[in-house]
């Protein structure tokens, strides 16, 4: 994994303050160098006067950066990036604010030179405190960005009021209890709050979430996005696990926008770690087990409409 080049998705719906968030990355003094790639359905991604000589497919920023525009393939420009690896030290793909991050994100697992080189390091959202609750209800892809998110960064707070924060707040936490929330005015955070989070390879995921075990943590459900957290006190036969996650994401993979788990299997020092965008799956082992730690396995899934009792049982008669 470490020498993968890691890619950020910064992703938000219009107007949420993707511009103001990359242009706070690609300006201040962190000494890196971003190669930032954006898709411009209409929108410049960056504000003009940043982007210098925008013919270009790549270019150097005036900070340093390598930057390009989107035109044929992400596939394509990761490709040509990774011909001029060395230059830089992560990818960052603003999306624009109509996407659903899904297809970005499953490029790192379906294409096998992008993921060759790449790795996803997380999915970050940028959202509106102050117009977030009505895009919610007139547009499924902000309902998406949510869901799909590893970090959000609730923007804009000095809009609303405090009732009106938490309010919003709570509507994230129902779509999605496992992504990490920072409130901000201007996106100020700190860039490492952002950058090289590595939360695509979970093995952050107790540190973020040190209640991810706790009976109930599965009960936040929006209307119609859910989650479904299953913890198993023990190992699980990979025998038996492999072919269930395999099932359960190829028949309820339209329903899944994502699922990422860690798993102990018997007689393996490393813990095996899964994450999947709708039926796509990728998985290996990773990190050893901790000298004297509980070998607990643990399974997320967000999406729609998913059958709850029987993702449960399915996943606890893995149990080794």
């Amino acid at each position: 994994m470490t020498d993968k080049i890691p890619v950020t998705v910064l992703t938000g719906y219009l107007g949420a303050g993707k511009t103001t968030l990359l242009n706070r990355i690609l300006t201040e003094p962190h000494g890196k160098k971003y190669a930032v790639i954006v898709n411009e359905f209409g929108e410049i991604g960056i504000d003009n006067e940043l982007v210098v000589g925008a013919d270009e497919e790549v270019f150097e920023m005036n900070n340093g950066c390598i930057c390009c525009t989107v035109r044929g393939d992400l596939i394509r420009i990761l490709d040509g990036l990774m011909k001029r690896k060395g230059k830089f030290d992560a990818i960052i793909v603003e999306t624009t604010g109509l996407a659903d991050p899904a297809p970005v994100a499953q490029t790192f697992f379906m294409d096998q030179d992008v993921s060759d080189t790449a790795r996803l390091d997380a999915v970050v959202t940028v959202a509106d405190a102050k117009w977030l609750s009505d895009r919610l209800k007139d547009a499924p892809e902000a309902k998406n960005q949510i869901a799909f998110a590893d970090v959000i960064i609730l923007n804009k707070i000095d809009l609303v009021t405090p009732e009106e924060l938490d309010a919003v707040e709570a509507r994230i936490r129902a779509i999605n209890p496992y992504a990490k929330v920072h409130r901000t005015q201007n996106c100020a955070i700190p860039i490492g709050e952002v950058l090289d989070r590595k939360a695509f390879d979970l093995d952050r995921i107790i540190e973020l979430e040190p209640d991810f075990l706790e009976e109930g943590h599965h009960h936040h459900h929006d209307e119609e996005m859910q989650s479904v957290s299953v913890a198993i006190d023990g190992e699980v036969d990979p025998e038996k696990f492999m072919p269930w996650i395999s099932n359960l994401t190829q028949v309820e993979g339209p329903n899944i926008l994502r699922c990422k788990g860690i798993v102990a299997f018997p007689n393996e020092p490393k813990r095996f770690v899964f994450q999947g965008v709708h039926m796509i799956l990728d998985g290996d082992v990773q990190g050893e087990w901790k000298p004297g730690e509980k070998h607990t396995s643990k399974v997320v899934f967000i999406g729609r409409d998913l059958n709850e009792k029987a993702i449960r049982e399915g996943f606890l008669a893995c149990a080794a």
